[in-house]
């Protein structure tokens, strides 16, 4: 039996000594919050500062060109989900269209990506907590969010649910104020202010100020801000209605970008000329609130920032554990991941967590090297799992439409010609950053742990394939 032609066993299968499987504890209300609040994370709140300053008005082309290239990434995902909804999501994908080295490579280097990311978004959120409590350590903020969120994700799923609806609740209010308020500022109806016209994005320089160089910084920049997406699909193996609650997410994905990224770049940029430097120093926000005179603006948008780094602590470490667990499951790691325990695989929440806290202490003792390799490693991560997204998507699609086509909930749109326009589009960010001397090391480091992983994923189906045949046919060992 080929591995093309026959899937690969769902993750849904538990190891031996599992006592029970993953529970269905997330309602509809939880995943569709989680799919509109995943879209907005503190890159977008604060870092999108850095790229305004590099692509000036251009940062809206830039958003809107990353933003398609999402909007397929998604829609391929959201296909594949739909007709299989499983916990380890794409890398259960890859296994099934490409092979379990795919799905080994694409699992652990998303794995290894959420850790590292729990513990940036720890030391995030402590910055802003000494801000308001000067002498506090450091440490000491990072240890307490890490025990509220592992002890969350260590309770039954529907706390994670729970939490992720009130952030995601907040993130959204947060974004559609600024939105509405930027809109009457920029008619002129905001009390206090005169309509900007066109000045901010034809002066300065013109809407291309630094040229294609600062379009490209910007790109880049706006192409990792749209991380956190996929978190949606794995939860919704966990949702009531899976099929349903993945296919909904991911239809409204296309006016969620343009409305949440697309629509804050173009009202920073009108009201507020590119070279302010407060844009990159407090961020496009809080320097746009201030410039209206809206009162509190800083520690107001220090709330919101704070619960975006709050939020993506908690995904992450679900996503984590749900990716590990689900890697565990199809024999791709260590058994004691799997053991599940109320619906919860909580050896892997606790792994994840302690991974999370681990990143953190090097960003204390190693910051000048070990620390900074970390982060050089988890640069492009997200680009190598979207290209075995359009991948396996490829793939699975001309069997889902043989075999089951019943499954084809969501399909993707222009099948495959827009499945190859966003592969090209992922070699040319590739090449983009291969060109840029601040993310060329991070395109080595990345490139050099997903070979390293897929010869481990190779040589591990290798070695079972023979142990398979073997055990088969006695003789032929």
């Amino acid at each position: 039996m080929s591995r093309t032609s026959a899937p690969a066993p769902a993750d849904s299968a538990l190891p031996a000594d599992s006592p029970a499987p993953l529970s269905h504890g997330l309602k509809q209300r939880h995943l569709s919050m989680i799919a509109l609040g995943g879209v907005i994370g503190a890159g977008l709140f604060v870092g999108s500062g850095t790229a305004i300053a590099a692509a000036g008005p251009s940062i809206v082309l830039a958003y809107a060109i990353s933003g398609a290239l999402v909007m397929l990434v998604m829609r391929m995902l959201g296909e594949m989900a739909a007709a299989n909804p499983a916990s380890g999501s794409f890398s259960v994908h890859a296994e099934r269209a490409i092979g379990p080295w795919a799905g080994f490579t694409a699992g652990w280097s998303f794995w290894f990506l959420l850790c590292v990311a729990v513990g940036l978004e720890a030391i995030g959120a402590s910055k802003i907590m000494t801000g308001w409590f000067p002498g506090t350590p450091e440490w000491a903020w990072v240890a307490l969010f890490m025990l509220v969120f592992c002890a969350t994700n260590l309770a039954a799923v529907k706390n994670f649910g729970e939490f992720e609806f009130w952030f995601a609740a907040l993130k959204v209010g947060a974004i559609v104020l600024f939105l509405g308020i930027g809109v009457l500022a920029i008619t002129g109806v905001l009390p206090g202010t005169d309509s900007p016209g066109a000045t901010n994005l034809t002066g300065h320089g013109g809407f291309l100020p630094n040229g294609s160089e600062g379009l490209i910084v910007g790109l880049l920049a706006s192409v990792f801000a749209y991380g956190g997406l996929e978190t949606v699909t794995i939860a919704a193996a966990e949702s009531e209605h899976p099929v349903q609650g993945v296919a909904k997410a991911v239809r409204t994905a296309m006016w969620r970008i343009g409305v949440f990224y697309i629509g804050s770049m173009a009202v920073v940029v009108t009201l507020l000329p590119w070279t302010d430097k407060a844009v990159a120093e407090k961020g496009p926000y809080v320097a746009t609130l201030e410039h209206l005179d809206i009162p509190y603006a800083g520690q107001i948008m220090n709330v919101v920032v704070l619960v975006a780094l709050l939020s993506a602590m908690n995904a992450n470490i679900y996503g984590a554990s749900r990716m590990a667990n689900s890697l565990v499951a199809r024999g791709q790691g260590p058994k004691v991941l799997g053991r599940i325990s109320g619906g919860v695989p909580r050896i892997a929440v606790l792994t994840s967590s302690v991974i999370g806290f681990g990143c953190v202490l090097l960003s204390y003792w190693r910051p000048d090297d070990v620390f900074v390799w970390l982060l050089n490693m988890i640069g492009a991560i997200i680009l190598v799992v979207w290209i075995f997204i359009a991948v396996s998507q490829l793939v699975m699609r001309r069997r889902l439409e043989r075999e089951e086509p019943s499954k084809l909930v969501v399909r993707m749109w222009a099948y495959p010609y827009l499945t190859y326009v966003a592969l090209a589009g992922m070699a040319a960010v590739f090449v983009l950053m291969a060109r840029e001397d601040g993310t060329r090391v991070q395109l080595y480091a990345t490139g050099g742990l997903t070979l390293a992983l897929a010869a481990v994923g190779y040589l591990l189906q290798t070695t079972r394939g023979k142990a398979a045949a073997a055990a088969k046919d006695p003789d032929a060992a």
